[in-house]
């Protein structure tokens, strides 16, 4: 994977929230469950679940319209840096 000037990987990934979706995951990115494992993403773009009711978790197969599942494509507030930084 490449690196960017500040020093990361995956400078080239982009993680878009779909509104009332998955996380769709595009570029160069090292999926891993839990423990470290790796997980075979078997593709460059995949839809991860936010919904909890996949049946192919981590990824998404629909079943967030079945369920109504409810979720903003953006933060409802901007979270202060200094938060992010505590928890990075």
């Amino acid at each position: 994977m490449p690196e960017d000037p500040a020093g990361g990987q995956g400078s080239g990934t982009t993680i878009t929230p779909y509104r009332d979706g998955p996380l769709i995951v595009r570029g160069d990115f090292r999926l891993v469950d839990q423990d470290g494992a790796e997980i075979d993403p078997g593709r460059g773009t995949i839809a991860l679940c936010r919904c909890g009711k996949s049946g192919i978790k981590p990824f998404c197969d629909g079943s967030h319209k079945r369920a109504g599942f409810s979720a903003p494509s953006a933060p409802s507030r901007p979270r202060p840096a200094a938060q992010l930084r505590q928890e990075g």
